[in-house]
């Protein structure tokens, strides 16, 4: 008789309280997928923190390079991404796992190398031309190598100098996956040149001699922007968290966030925003303001 009766207790139990609590933690919790730059400045887990605080979900994260975060999100492990590669971004959409992509912030890359330049770059307004002047000196350069936004952006430049890089003085460095932040120090240690988002080596600038070398060329902007997987293709993603962290983002209150991310410390903001709705409200005059 007891057995029956245990067995219809923890019935009930299954009925009453696991599942509720597992439906409830997957409705509360907001997967995103990111390229490794937002994570590692810290402007993600910031807007991430201040999203949880306000709505109660919860936001767990993953970074790798802008090809590997979009790999992953195929799956449908993720709800949203968070990238800065335009063109694998498109690609993305068209297959038909991303959905709604939006513009949220930009900053731009620029060419670090030795402060005694031994390249002769220092100064030069297009960064292509720079590029085929370390090739043409075949001084060291550090390629970051893995699909990452930072290396599509790198051979975006390669490709309009007209130089196709290889040779002893162009290395692919063997851990550039890990991100952005490993890739400066590695090119620091090795005195070397490399293409590098700003913001990261703003975050440095105390640890590394490594300095920007060329720079303001249109060229080198790096837009970065969310999509959300495809809730029609993957049913189970948490679409309304998804929705509801992608309005924000794009609006005021994020926007403000992003626009004045760093600027105590560095004494320059380390992103811009870029939503539509804030162009819309304030204009091309707020990357001035904000300096």
């Amino acid at each position: 008789m007891k057995i029956p009766c245990l067995a219809a207790l923890l019935c009930a139990l299954s009925l009453i309280g696991f599942p509720p609590s597992a439906q409830a933690a997957a409705a509360d919790t907001l997967r995103i997928s990111s390229t490794i730059g937002p994570v590692d400045a810290g402007i993600l887990p910031l807007l991430a923190d201040t999203f949880t605080k306000k709505t109660g979900i919860a936001i767990v994260m993953e970074k790798a390079g802008t090809g590997k975060t979009l790999k992953k999100a195929e799956s449908g492990a993720f709800d949203l991404v968070m990238v800065h590669a335009r063109k694998l971004e498109d690609a993305f959409v068209a297959a038909g796992f991303g959905v709604d992509r939006r513009d949220v912030m930009y900053n731009d890359f620029v060419i670090l190398g030795p402060e005694n330049d031994p390249a002769g770059i220092r100064g030069m307004k297009s960064a292509p031309k720079a590029f085929a002047a370390i090739a043409a000196s075949g001084k060291h350069f550090v390629s970051r190598g893995d699909k990452s936004g930072t290396h599509v952006k790198e051979m975006e430049i390669w490709q309009a100098s007209g130089v196709r890089p290889s040779g002893a003085w162009y290395e692919v460095y063997a851990d550039g996956a890990k991100g952005n932040k490993a890739t400066t120090l590695y090119v620091n240690e090795k005195q070397a040149y490399t293409l590098m988002d700003r913001a990261t080596w703003l975050t440095l600038k105390d640890k590394v001699s490594v300095v920007p070398l060329v720079e303001n060329d249109p060229i080198m902007l790096n837009l970065i922007a969310i999509i959300r997987v495809n809730p029609d293709r993957f049913p189970t993603v948490n679409k309304d968290a998804a929705l509801k962290f992608a309005d924000w983002l794009v609006g005021d209150e994020a926007q403000t966030i992003i626009r004045d991310f760093g600027k105590d410390k560095f004494g320059q903001p380390l992103f811009f925003p870029n939503s539509d709705q804030w162009k819309a409200a304030h204009g091309a005059q707020d990357k001035a303001a904000s300096k």
